[in-house]
């Protein structure tokens, strides 16, 4: 599947929230995402720019888990596009297992409480981590992209197809802060390079 997305900082979240409900957006989900990234020590798949990645979402509901590998990204027309493959897995716990005991490492923790939203053919996803700026993400085709950004209240301009390195970047010029972007790092650890965001 192919991945097309725009990410922009959330000045107000709750104003660009009620836009959103009053443009007829449905929320779909809601709760706590964590990702974990994988890589080989000689950091293999970072050199090529893919991602193999363990997810999980902690819900109301309960808890799902995926495996997820992500292709090298591209910029075209100003969006960023991944060849995503995804697959549902039963226990995130033992798929960890298994990727450590192939050699895997993780090379990059990312943890946040999410609100998700669908408008027409894109879906809006709220993120917020322990310090850093709230990002809205938008997936979807580009029109469906635009017209869900259209809704946001946010100017076009501030949506871009950045790497989350890069608005951690911004935050900490900005702020004088250090991101913390994983209950890690909100603890004080950072055991994670910074551009591995």
């Amino acid at each position: 599947m192919r991945e097309t997305e725009l990410k922009a900082v959330v000045p107000d979240e709750p104003a660009c929230l009620a836009r959103l409900l009053a443009a007829d957006a449905v929320p779909v989900a809601g709760g706590r995402l964590e990702d974990r990234r994988y890589d080989l020590p000689d950091r293999r798949l970072a050199s090529r720019d893919t991602v193999l990645r363990l997810r999980t979402w902690r819900e109301a509901g309960g808890t799902r888990s995926s495996i997820d590998f992500k292709g090298a990204a591209t910029v075209e027309r100003g969006y960023k596009h991944r060849d995503e493959t995804s697959v549902t897995v039963g226990d995130g716990d033992a798929m960890a297992h298994v990727l450590a005991a192939l050699g895997y490492v993780v090379t990059r923790e990312i943890d946040r409480d999410v609100q998700v939203l669908r408008l027409g053919e894109a879906t809006c996803r709220f993120e917020r981590f322990a310090r850093m700026d709230t990002l809205l993400e938008v997936e979807g085709t580009e029109s469906a992209i635009e017209a869900a950004i259209a809704a946001t209240g946010i100017p076009r301009d501030a949506f871009t197809a950045g790497r989350l390195f890069e608005f951690i970047q911004r935050f900490e010029a900005r702020t004088g802060q250090r991101a913390a972007i994983c209950d890690r790092e909100a603890r004080g650890e950072y055991p994670f390079a910074a551009g591995d965001a």
